[in-house]
């Protein structure tokens, strides 16, 4: 079935330990994470028959609670993309209308899922590329707080802003495969042992939290995520708030003034350790290589040439020039600044709240085709997960409803690491 919407890139099997939480699951991994003696694309030419060495701390963690791997999934090249349009190995589709987009850029691991190939997928989320296909395919999609989850064997696109999280049909089961694949690894320096953090949970059974009791629940809600929402989408989402309200929960009014200036901070740094990442795709330490008669400057781009898709060139091209001289306090240093800002409002707006609501996804999922020629709105339509990857907090996508067959996300994010407090009440709209 899985076939029928190019779910995956590569289908083969890591059979996993006989005991364990996840014993007898099937997991499909998206495939920029690493995977011993399975190949690993990145959904790009230049790596199409790139095979690695090991596998990624998180694969390992899977494999050793009894889950079964069962596939790379498709995703767009190298992360970059909302749609699962720009892979080298051609589009995904929606399980929920093949006519349409799974979102991006995990949008292979989001299709598995819904179309029932795996019951927990792994994604990486740089600026909603976890949450963002969850929506679209009508699953559910954890972004854990930075440094919660080790990003050793992932393949970086952007190193302070990605992060693995798990996708599955429902919150326990996303719960259950995050308490996997959570905590501290000593090959990746910024994981954290959240019972070293003050005010965090260092309890990481996270499954356990997926109880629906939101009675007493403080829950805010942003305007500035709401306006220029389509209506449909607005309509579904404040249904799915007013219902929690029902459960015991308290919703009031807040302001994220910064959000705004989220996007245009976002790709500014995103697109620059893009461009930084990405040099040592070359040819000669790793990936693809043309045949040239030239010089090494000339087989180094004629391999970057054929190796890279537009999208992926597009934002190099942007985030060297970012970061080229005479640029870099223009650009850069003020993507860092917002970003900073973002943060602060985030904080303060945690002071007074427990979590926030909002749409995951301003639109309904994309046709096939449709946002390919503007890549201008397909960046404006991250503008309500890019934040969550500034300010480095968890967040859930949670199916809140259909608008003509189509699926609506509710995002729900919450502070640093608060994941138990955010599945916590995705599991009361999953439950309404």
């Amino acid at each position: 079935m899985a076939v029928e919407y190019n779910a995956f890139i590569t289908e083969e099997t890591i059979e996993g330990d006989a005991d364990g939480p996840l014993a007898d699951a099937r997991v499909a991994v998206k495939d920029n994470i690493s995977t011993a003696g399975i190949r690993t694309t990145c959904g790009s030419e230049m790596l199409a028959d790139y095979v690695p060495p090991y596998s990624a701390t998180v694969v390992d963690r899977l494999t050793e609670a009894g889950a079964t791997v069962v596939g790379k999934t498709n995703m767009d090249e190298f992360g970059m993309g909302t749609t699962t349009e720009t892979s080298a190995f051609g589009p995904t589709r929606n399980p929920a209308d093949p006519e349409r987009v799974p979102g991006g850029s995990s949008g292979g691991s989001a299709a598995a899922v819904a179309a029932g190939a795996a019951d927990v997928a792994l994604g990486s989320d740089t600026g909603g590329s976890v949450r963002c296909p969850a929506a679209f395919c009508g699953v559910v999609g954890i972004k854990p707080t930075y440094g919660l989850v080790s990003r050793y064997g992932l393949v970086a696109y952007a190193n302070s802003l990605e992060q693995i999280g798990p996708i599955a049909a429902d919150v326990e089961t996303a719960a259950k495969a995050l308490s996997v694949i959570a905590g501290p690894d000593p090959n990746d320096g910024t994981t954290r042992d959240p019972s070293a953090v003050d005010g965090a949970d260092g309890d990481t059974a996270y499954a356990a939290a997926a109880d629906g009791d939101v009675d007493g629940l403080t829950i805010g809600v942003p305007t500035e995520l709401f306006d220029g929402a389509d209506d449909r989408v607005v309509e579904t989402v404040e249904a799915a708030i007013a219902d929690l309200e029902t459960q015991g929960a308290t919703t009031t009014e807040i302001s994220l003034p910064s959000v705004e200036h989220a996007v245009q901070a976002y790709y500014v740094i995103a697109m620059s350790e893009a461009s930084s990442n990405l040099a040592r795709f070359d040819g000669v330490r790793y990936g693809h290589r043309a045949e040239s008669d030239g010089n090494w400057n000339e087989s180094f781009a004629e391999t970057r040439e054929a190796g890279f898709g537009a999208e992926v060139k597009r934002r190099i091209l942007l985030g060297t020039y970012a970061l080229s001289a005479g640029y870099h306090d223009k650009y850069y240093k003020k993507a860092q600044d917002a970003r900073a800002w973002v943060r602060q409002d985030f904080e303060e707006a945690f002071a007074d709240v427990d979590v926030i609501a909002s749409p995951t996804m301003p639109v309904l999922p994309f046709e096939l085709g449709e946002s390919l020629d503007d890549p201008l709105r397909m960046y404006l339509a991250d503008a309500n997960t890019t934040p969550v990857n500034l300010a480095n907090l968890p967040a859930v996508s949670v199916p809140a409803g259909d608008v003509d067959g189509l699926p609506v996300g509710l995002q729900l994010v919450g502070p640093k690491f608060g994941e138990k407090t955010v599945i916590r009440a995705a599991s009361a709209v999953e439950e309404s």
